[in-house]
């Protein structure tokens, strides 16, 4: 197994590789703005870290979101095509649950959430009974609408409104080493992962004009 990892549902751009053991070279940068451009420069810079090649991966696992329009499908269309390309699965996970794993140190032993930022002063949040198990489906809400009961939380969306967050930590964005570990763990042990379809919860922030004028001649 060679797994290969990627994410940009954040302004997380990450990139990994997994030999079904553990993780042999990782990337992360964060810019918001530049996902199109970070991206395959960092799963070349992953590769040679590896010294492995393209054709040698077995396995794309991609995070699904929640997260913004634009961001989010930079990530999948790559899936898409490297998966396309090389002849092999590609796997869905959603970038909280990559989140709640990688939180697995500091919050291993009790129910917490996590929250991303979802920008017009909202969050993706979902809650979780342990870092491997979710307990519902993930979400777009304003913070001020929720009431988490003082759970613990995790992601930037959390650090962001400490009003509702009061125990909010780290780790702040997904990785893909923590995504393509959790692939990699539930690939053994049986488990069929989502497909690799996007999590947007909400329309896209550009909008076709209502009202717009036809300039073309009848």
């Amino acid at each position: 197994m060679l797994l290969l990892a990627l994410d940009t549902a954040t302004p997380a751009v990450t990139v990994a590789l997994h030999d079904g053991t553990s993780v042999v070279a990782a990337s992360s940068q964060v810019d918001a703005r530049r996902h199109g451009e970070l991206l395959l420069p960092a799963v070349d810079r992953v590769l040679a870290e590896a010294g492995m090649r393209l054709d040698a991966v077995t396995g794309i696992v991609v995070g699904v979101g929640p997260g913004p329009y634009t961001g989010l499908r930079v990530g999948l269309m790559t899936a898409d095509t490297f998966g396309l390309v090389l002849g092999v699965p590609v796997h869905g996970l959603c970038t909280l649950d990559g989140l709640a794993y990688a939180a697995d140190d500091a919050l291993a032993d009790g129910p917490f959430v996590v929250a991303t930022d979802a920008r017009r002063k909202e969050v993706y949040w979902a809650r979780y009974a342990d870092s491997r198990t979710r307990l519902t489906e993930p979400a777009v809400d304003r913070p001020g609408d929720l009431d988490i009961g003082g759970l613990p939380a995790v992601g930037a969306g959390a650090l962001l409104y400490p009003d509702t967050f009061k125990d909010a930590r780290g780790p702040e964005y997904v990785s893909a080493a923590a995504l393509a570990s959790l692939a990699a763990e539930r690939l053994a042990a049986g488990e069929e992962l989502e497909a690799p379809r996007p999590l947007y919860l909400r329309r896209p922030d550009a909008q076709v004009p209502k009202n717009y004028k036809v300039v073309t001649p009848k």
